[in-house]
């Protein structure tokens, strides 16, 4: 199994970066594929990003452009670079990890972290 802490949320200003971070354990990190999820205040959680063992990567269309996802296997740790960050960035930030495929499904990620704030003011 894998276990998973992220960091890095946080109050930004429009406009501004922020970066979150995934540390994942487990000896078998390098087979899963890492996803990124948010949920904002009163919504559904949403796919943000998803990455392949192999670095192939797939975002959502609202952050196509302006996040990436990353990773090192060799320290556990999946990214999130978000740049260009806007009010309706605003949510909880969640680290997943599935064995199933590159998929958008919040369903198919067995192992979840406990969420980063990120918070964008206007």
């Amino acid at each position: 199994q894998v276990q998973l802490v992220e960091s890095g949320g946080g109050l930004v200003q429009a406009g501004g970066s922020l970066r979150l971070s995934c540390a994942a354990s487990g000896r078998t990190f390098s087979s899963y594929f890492m996803g990124w999820f948010r949920q904002a205040p009163g919504k559904e959680r949403e796919f943000v990003a998803v990455i392949r063992s192999g670095g192939t990567t797939y975002y959502a269309d609202s952050v196509k452009g302006r996040f990436t996802i990353s990773r090192d296997n060799v320290k556990n740790t999946v990214y999130l670079q978000m740049n260009s960050l806007k009010p309706e960035d605003t949510a909880v930030y969640y680290c997943a990890a599935n064995l199933r495929g590159a998929t958008t499904n919040e369903w198919a990620y067995a192992y979840w972290g406990q969420g980063t704030q990120v918070t964008v003011s206007s």
